[in-house]
């Protein structure tokens, strides 16, 4: 049982799902879904396109380069059968996928580093120009630490038809 590729998102494509298109120089082109397709002959760039795999890794939102990545390559080569060949490999393929999840999850974790931070600036931002909800105002007053400096601000108060109470 051979899985394929979508070549538009990079999804699983499984025997028997999907739309094969061939093109005049024969060259073969499967799709998971009718989505995929549609968005190929509209001649969408799947680079583009936020919910394909390839705009995911160009943009830094899934892993790249990584070992685990190689295992997963198309081998046209047949192999001999070997029984402890092929138990020592069922036993591989779990520690690649656990090794595979931990490096993924050590991604997403350092992808979202950076917006904690901007989090916690904007946090210390809000709490500094909203100290005196939290503060009680004698403690702002004996420490002047904690509040912003003032600012003092002469404004004219100049006649003009702007000031002028209003006539009915």
């Amino acid at each position: 049982m051979r899985l394929e590729k979508c070549w538009f998102c990079s999804s699983t494509v499984y025997p028997g799902h999907g739309i094969q298109f061939v093109r005049n120089d024969a060259k073969i082109f499967r799709f998971c879904r009718s989505k995929c397709h549609k968005n190929f002959k509209m001649k969408r760039n799947p680079r583009k396109v936020k919910w394909t795999k390839a705009y995911r890794r160009l943009h830094g939102k899934d892993m790249t380069q990584d070992s685990t990545f190689e295992f997963e390559r198309k081998r046209n080569r047949p192999e001999r059968y070997d029984r402890n060949l092929a138990e020592n490999t069922l036993k591989a393929i779990k520690k690649i996928d656990k090794i595979r999840s931990d490096r993924a999850s050590d991604h997403i974790k350092n992808r979202l580093k950076t917006g904690k931070v901007q989090r916690r600036k904007e946090a210390r931002k809000q709490l500094e120009q909203g100290i005196h909800l939290v503060k009680a105002p004698l403690a702002l007053a004996q420490d002047s630490s904690l509040c912003l400096p003032k600012i003092k601000v002469n404004v004219s108060q100049a006649q003009t038809e702007e000031n002028q109470p209003m006539e009915e």
